[in-house]
């Protein structure tokens, strides 16, 4: 007697468990565990769940750089940038005065009705490629695999018309500073990277009155560009980036690795390419012959050895896959 109660649960048990797999894979709030998790992230405004670094018990080298807590993007509501981020922001090219920055955040945001948003909520934790300029592109062919990805990232000048079988026609979110500036097309993200309060003043410029022609070199007076998708790289991230990934190798980080942080605070899955040198061991854009193939790596400015080294041991943490 006893034997069959026993036989009776566990078929009652197991219907029960049918029951429940049938109704969660038509159900329209049926998701997987990864969804779910996800899903919690963002709910919670928290970094991609992939990359946190919680409860381990040794050292690790990727936790030891990475900080899911850091402000990848200037909103209102982090405007007020701390003095020793505020110091060391106005060294990196000589800026003079940085009191009126908050007035002046205030001012840009009014102007071009800037997202709030954290990062994470403006990519979703897709999957994104970050597209460097390297002559190392030309002749891939990986213009296919790169559109593939949810999210394209680019930066400065870089070119698209003609080199897409190489580096793909797509572009979501495109890096850039004044100096390095170029229109865009309607729903393209402009990140702004601003290496000094002048950027800021820049972009709301070039907006509007187009007051600002010149910085340290001659810049677009205006710009073309969706407004409803300006995004502005917060200060104390590119400090996080010099601080903990770069380690004061070089002046400041270049924009192709604030790039790369950037897609691995906020993307699931980061593909990079485009980055280092080309088969003939020249530094230059795939757009271009240059005959000072080495000029990045030795500007002093940016340490194109070192983060190229960052780029390869993050392939080998398995923090993104990247194509040479």
């Amino acid at each position: 007697m006893m034997c069959k109660k026993k036989l009776w649960i566990v078929l009652a048990l197991c219907f029960a468990l049918a029951i429940w797999k049938i109704y969660i894979s038509v159900s329209p709030l049926s998701k997987s565990l990864d969804e779910w998790l996800l899903q919690d992230s963002l709910m919670k405004e928290e970094m991609c769940y992939h990359n946190k670094c919680i409860g381990l018990s040794s050292w690790d080298w990727f936790c030891d750089h990475f900080d899911a807590s850091v402000n990848c993007l200037l909103t209102l509501e982090n405007s007020d940038i701390p003095p020793e981020v505020l110091q060391w922001w106005l060294k990196l090219q000589r800026s003079k005065d940085g009191s009126q920055i908050q007035q002046m955040v205030q001012y840009l945001f009014d102007l071009l009705q800037s997202p709030t948003a954290r990062a994470q909520d403006v990519v979703h934790c897709g999957t994104c490629a970050v597209v460097g300029n390297s002559g190392r592109l030309r002749g891939s062919k990986y213009g296919k695999k790169i559109d593939s990805h949810k999210f394209v990232m680019r930066m400065n000048t870089a070119q698209v018309t003609g080199f897409e079988e190489d580096v793909g026609a797509r572009t979501t979110h495109h890096f850039m500073y004044p100096e390095s500036a170029m229109n865009l097309h309607p729903n393209v993200h402009l990140v702004l990277v601003p290496f000094k309060p002048l950027d800021l003043k820049w972009l709301a410029s070039a907006f509007s009155t187009g007051d600002i022609q010149q910085t340290y070199k001659r810049v677009k007076q205006f710009i073309k560009a969706d407004k409803s998708k300006i995004l502005i790289i917060h200060p104390g991230f590119l400090k996080y980036i010099q601080d903990k990934w770069t380690r004061h190798h070089g002046k400041y980080p270049s924009t192709g690795l604030i790039t790369l942080i950037f897609a691995i605070h906020t993307c699931t899955q980061v593909s990079a390419f485009g980055f280092g040198a080309d088969s003939n061991g020249n530094w230059h854009h795939y757009w271009e012959d240059n005959r000072f193939a080495g000029a990045f790596r030795k500007s002093g400015v940016h340490n194109g050895t070192f983060e190229l080294q960052l780029i390869e041991r993050l392939t080998i943490e398995g923090k993104l896959v990247f194509y040479k």
